[in-house]
């Protein structure tokens, strides 16, 4: 079945598109009309003067109105535009986290040139970033941003309107800015992490080198089929009991880690998770990181960060790149593979678990959510009257259902060395039976 998103529809933009280019409001359209109704009826009609002189009154102040709104948005698109590309390299690049206030350094004079108009804009690409303005002292329109969700772009789209005071008439325009744009996830109190190295076997003698890899010997019970050389014979004349011992496979900590993001819908908490991953060095010494919409791996915080940050798509979803990674990152087989992953349901199920099943070196699996309890469906009343509940859900923080992150540790459990779950809301961590660590 085919899920047609009605926002992205070309039918829908270019219905917004040209309503965007009529320059009178609603509000303007009606107090038009019924201006020119009365004026028609009883103006002309029934020849009264009081109200021939009120419809005339109200047809003048909305002229005037779209005569200050139309000359305004031009002079100020005019100038926003001249100002961009005057200004175009030497722009600091807009650097964000999400849930945060943060300033992006655009800022515009206020249109004071003709009364009654209003300038007020918003960005619309990257999505996500619901936009405020405020009055600075120096009398300029500075522009702030709350960001919802992580994103990396290289352009900013701002939509301008200039309106006049009692919202009769705009006039709207969209304005491109070449500017670099990365929001990070936000981390909440998630505390800080395991670390995410673990034992990696290997067949062979302990390491010559000396170092404190475990024990060098293993004993055990003799069984049929063990070499006599190996039994412990002054152990068995003590205590009558045939033991064996044999050389112990080698147990070092893994010296390469690699870590992947898994791209999906609801995947702002895994994020965020190894947003802390990279930061607080729990990935070890040598790591490589890559997400999902990454040209490379990347080996350094500050190409990590920009990655984890573009891993969230703008527009069609990226496709799964975990093989890739794989391929061309890990050289040696025994390196360890830290998957990031929200705790829902995504399509990169299939593909992990065919992952897990060609790849010989082993996975540990980070499952990140924001909220363990389910949450119920809003009925119809609630859509309507809790306007809190309509952008949870719209945002998609609710980190999925307990169900869902259930079947999902029933089937990645067993195929992977070990597992995690954070939950972003909380900052707690849990291993694969929900058990608080």
């Amino acid at each position: 079945m085919i899920n047609f998103e009605i926002r992205d529809s070309l039918v829908i933009r270019g219905a917004n598109t040209l309503v965007g280019l009529f320059p009178l409001t609603l509000r303007g359209t009606i107090t038009l009309g019924l201006t020119a109704i009365v004026l028609k009826v009883y103006g002309y009609g029934s020849m009264d003067l009081v109200v021939f002189s009120l419809a005339i009154c109200a047809l003048a102040i909305l002229i005037f109105s779209l005569f200050c709104a139309v000359v305004s948005g031009i002079v100020m698109q005019r100038r926003i535009h001249n100002d961009l590309r005057r200004r175009a390299e030497g722009h600091e690049p807009i650097l964000a986290e999400a849930g945060f206030p943060n300033e992006t350094g655009f800022s515009l004079p206020t249109p004071n040139f003709l009364p009654l108009v209003k300038l007020s804009w918003r960005i619309v690409y990257p999505d996500y970033l619901p936009t405020r303005i405020r009055v600075s002292s120096d009398q300029r329109l500075l522009e702030e941003i709350i960001p919802r969700k992580r994103c990396k772009s290289d352009t900013v789209i701002r939509a301008f309107t200039v309106s006049d005071v009692l919202g009769f008439c705009r006039y709207s325009w969209r304005q491109t800015q070449e500017v670099p744009c990365m929001v990070l996830p936000r981390t909440n109190t998630v505390k800080p992490l395991p670390l995410l190295r673990s034992l990696t076997a290997e067949d062979g003698i302990p390491n010559p080198s000396g170092d404190p890899d475990g024990d060098r010997m293993e004993i055990r019970p003799y069984v049929p089929g063990d070499s006599v050389r190996n039994i412990m014979w002054k152990v068995y004349a003590r205590n009558r009991q045939l033991n064996v011992r044999l050389a112990e496979k080698s147990v070092f900590h893994s010296r390469r880690t690699v870590a992947y993001l898994l791209s999906s819908s609801n995947d702002e908490a895994a994020a965020a998770v190894a947003r802390i991953a990279l930061e607080s060095g729990v990935l070890g010494e040598d790591w490589a990181f890559a997400a999902d919409g990454a040209e490379q791996a990347c080996d350094s915080l500050p190409a990590a960060l920009e990655a984890l940050a573009r891993s969230r798509a703008i527009g069609s979803a990226h496709a799964y790149g975990l093989d890739h990674f794989l391929d061309s990152a890990v050289a040696n087989a025994g390196a360890h593979c830290i998957v990031f992953a929200g705790a829902e349901l995504a399509p990169w199920l299939g593909p992990l678990k065919n992952t897990i099943a060609r790849y010989s070196g082993q996975f540990s699996l980070v499952l990140a959510t924001d909220g363990l309890e389910d949450i119920p469906r809003p009925g119809l009343w609630q859509c309507l009257f809790l306007a809190d509940g309509r952008k949870r859900n719209k945002d998609g923080e609710n980190g999925g259902s307990r169900a869902e992150l259930l079947k999902l540790l029933t089937e990645l459990s067993q195929l992977v060395e070990s597992t995690l779950i954070v939950d972003r809301k909380t900052g707690l961590s849990f291993d694969h039976k929900l058990r608080k660590v």
